[in-house]
């Protein structure tokens, strides 16, 4: 048997377990080259907070009697968050290099005599003097004022070569837009699932499912960074506020599959759009399944049948401005039975397109869980380009199930 060992030779043992050049993955590691900002956009729980303590840590044990800016949104996320959380600087402090904390000063000393001063990002004007070697600016996607970068930016001047640590969920504001576009940033992304192993089952089962393809989902757990497109009828906020769970669906009082058609079926051909709405007994719209793919004639009409006695529709929508008569051939071609409609199109795109927008904006549409490939196509697209596959399948089908103009009324009543 072995013999138990010594509290020293377990601490030693806890040492080597614990050290970041170990058990951290590649990209939590400082990268190489002459960058200036190495900018970290990651989702919940991807390990940014740890990533930057690290890097603080390790640039003062390296840099005896440096100075170093670790700044925060609010003072409290700086002393709760940076420096005393879980993965904060002291946490993750090794044993022969713990700093004093001194809260009353906001300030972090090594043995070596290396400094780090806290900041909030509410307070640019204490930036202003102060002069550092490296900074570590936690969430500026969050921080209120951005003269506290310009401020922290003036002051980062010590030393041969000074570096600054960005560890942010992603948000499209200005400031952090500014630094992705700076040739001397270093850009790291990563999502929630490239921690999964450090993070407990409960939040994959409960905060996944709710969140995950959402707007908020895709920008917290997948570090996207989701921006609306000037002159784009749909905003990601209109679709959000549109969103239901499946469970809350009413009684449907009619069900649609609406196919815009590819014109070719090359592998680089578009996809052919696939989308079922409805429409409920409270008048408003439901956008349930996008069944859309990249496939031959036979392989989306065999699918959007599929649709149609999956979903038990009244009838397929086909637009026949492409492939005329031939889309009703291919489609009966796979079932004979289904309840067919060909719509062709007088109306340009953009003016058939405003109406169905226009019921969005008026709380008029749900969607029945989360489509992220229409969602992006509703968001992106912009009056005068092509319009994507999706967007015009769900135009089309919307445009047959929704009662508009004067007629509303009188059509609500026969459903009653």
């Amino acid at each position: 048997m072995l013999a138990a060992l010594s509290p020293l030779d377990q601490a030693i043992l806890n040492e080597v377990a614990t050290r970041w050049s170990i058990i951290s993955r590649p990209e939590q590691r400082a990268p190489d080259g002459d960058w200036n900002y190495w900018l970290i956009l990651s989702g919940r729980g991807w390990g940014k907070t740890r990533t930057g303590a690290e890097w603080v840590c390790k640039m003062a044990k390296e840099n005896p009697g440096c100075r170093i800016a670790c700044i925060a949104p609010t003072a409290a996320d700086a002393r709760d968050i940076m420096t005393e959380g879980e993965s904060g600087i002291i946490a993750v402090s090794s044993q022969g290099n713990k700093p004093l904390y001194e809260p009353s000063k906001r300030r972090i000393t090594w043995p070596n005599g290396s400094m780090a001063t806290l900041y909030s990002a509410e307070e640019p004007n204490r930036l202003r003097g102060p002069q550092h070697e490296f900074m570590w600016a936690d969430e500026l996607a969050a921080w209120k004022y951005p003269e506290t970068w310009d401020m922290a930016l003036f002051g980062l001047r010590l030393g041969d070569h000074p570096r600054a640590c960005i560890t942010t969920t992603p948000r499209p504001t200005k400031l952090v837009k500014g630094v992705m576009k700076d040739p001397s940033t270093v850009i790291v992304r990563g999502s929630t699932y490239d921690n999964r192993d450090n993070l407990a089952p409960s939040f994959f089962e409960t905060i996944i499912k709710k969140y995950e393809g959402t707007r908020l989902g895709r920008q917290e757990l997948n570090a996207e960074i989701l921006e609306d497109v000037d002159g784009a009828l749909w905003t990601r906020d209109m679709i959000e506020r549109s969103r239901i769970l499946y469970d809350d669906i009413p009684e449907i009082a009619r069900i649609v599959v609406a196919i815009d058609p590819a014109v070719t079926s090359g592998e680089n051909s578009a996809e052919t759009g696939i989308v079922v709405v409805g429409l409920g007994r409270d008048g408003l719209g439901y956008v349930i399944h996008d069944y859309s793919l990249t496939g031959s004639p036979l392989e989306w009409a065999t699918r959007g049948v599929m649709a149609y006695k999956k979903h038990l529709a009244d009838r397929i929508i086909g637009e026949v401005n492409n492939g005329g008569d031939l889309i009703e051939t291919i489609i009966r071609s796979v079932d004979p039975s289904v309840s067919y409609k060909g719509v062709h199109a007088t109306r340009g795109k953009a003016i058939r397109a405003e109406p169905i927008a226009a019921l969005y904006e008026q709380g008029r549409i749900r969607h029945v869980g989360v489509f992220p490939e229409l969602e992006d196509q509703l968001c992106e697209w912009v009056q005068g380009e092509k319009s994507p596959d999706r967007l015009d399948a769900l135009v089309w089908g919307l445009t047959e199930i929704m009662p508009m103009g004067s007629d509303d009324s009188r059509f609500m009543m026969s459903m009653r």
